[in-house]
């Protein structure tokens, strides 16, 4: 044998949720105050805000590529570079710009790559 379940299916008018969104837009509003308040369950009122987000979200207009003209960088000079650095272990020769504001960093890298 079964049960049948009398209740139906509660609908809500848009102007009531967009009312209730509203109240729960309010600063320091409780979902689940605003909710109660209107007798509804608080489940439901987290539906539609996870909706409307959703809406909002479809609704934004998509960023588009925006080209920007990057000007040539000025040569530099030796000066200009930092630390200069070579190195030589056997056949092979490294040579190197560090900036001179990052000395402590090349310090630490020569220290790790010596030992």
């Amino acid at each position: 044998m079964e049960a049948q379940d009398s209740r139906k299916r509660r609908r809500y008018s848009r102007e009531l949720k967009a009312r209730i969104l509203a109240e729960c837009e309010a600063p320091g509003a409780s979902v689940a105050k605003v909710a109660l308040g209107h007798g509804i369950n608080a489940n439901i009122v987290h539906g539609w805000r996870k909706l409307a987000r959703q809406t909002r979200v479809a609704a934004a207009p998509q960023s588009q590529f925006v080209p920007v003209a990057v000007a040539a960088a000025a040569p530099m000079h030796a000066e200009q570079h930092g630390i200069e650095v070579e190195m030589r272990r056997g056949a092979a020769t490294i040579r190197l710009t560090w900036p001179r504001d990052a000395a402590h960093e090349l310090a630490t890298w020569m220290r790790e790559l010596l030992r």
